[in-house]
């Protein structure tokens, strides 16, 4: 029995869960925008994240994995541009931090270069969230579980799945915004803790572009 087409509702509001808390680059870079320069900005980076999202979810019910799995070079293109925006936000994050540490400045001077790093946030959200073609495949590899093959209209399902995912999204990025502007309090005058925060989250988006340079269609 499914509820409009989709199967094991219930099912998929836990794995979805699962799934947006997993940390990954988008969760990370709202965090880090909100906590440099507070909840608006936050929030800009959380509406890229969304409107990434939106596309990919377009781009998996019009079948983008099967495109990619034809056209391997595609999907190399796509893997390789992501790694190398991904190391190149990272690259930027870490050599900040590690200027602010070794050269006394003062704590607005830090915050501003901090700020610099995290500039355009609804643009880079989006890029960061755009460039991971192995989120395509995980999405229509997740969603075909729950879809009834024999609902005599798809885009029904397959928009409740999408609503909730989505929803979850939203929740979680908020969540992480107003823990961030609260992070920021305690980092506004501590000059090497948040340099240590930058290194960290620097050094991971770096692991974030490694892993995705090395990612398979299968």
């Amino acid at each position: 029995m499914s509820f409009y087409g989709v199967t094991d509702l219930w099912t998929y509001v836990i794995g979805a869960f699962g799934i947006i808390l997993l940390p990954g680059p988008n969760s990370l870079y709202v965090l880090s925008v909100a906590t440099v320069r507070g909840v608006k900005a936050g929030y800009q980076g959380a509406f890229g994240v969304f409107l990434g999202d939106a596309v990919l979810l377009g781009l998996t019910a019009l079948g983008a994995a099967s495109l990619l799995r034809t056209y391997p070079a595609m999907f190399l293109l796509l893997k390789y541009a992501g790694a190398a925006y991904l190391t190149w936000v990272g690259l930027n994050l870490f050599r900040a931090a590690v200027k602010t540490w070794r050269t006394p400045v003062l704590a607005n001077e830090v915050a501003t270069a901090s700020a610099d790093n995290l500039k355009h946030p609804f643009k880079r959200a989006l890029v960061i969230s755009l460039l991971n073609p192995k989120a395509i495949l995980f999405l229509l590899s997740f969603f075909v579980q729950f879809i009834d093959p024999a609902y005599p209209t798809p885009a029904v399902p397959f928009l409740i799945l999408s609503a909730i995912i989505m929803l979850f999204s939203a929740l979680y990025l908020s969540a992480l915004i107003f823990l961030g502007a609260r992070m920021a309090q305690g980092f506004r005058n501590r000059q090497r803790l948040s340099s240590s925060l930058s290194t960290a989250v620097g050094g991971l988006f770096v692991w974030f572009g490694t892993k995705l340079a090395t990612a398979s269609l299968n």
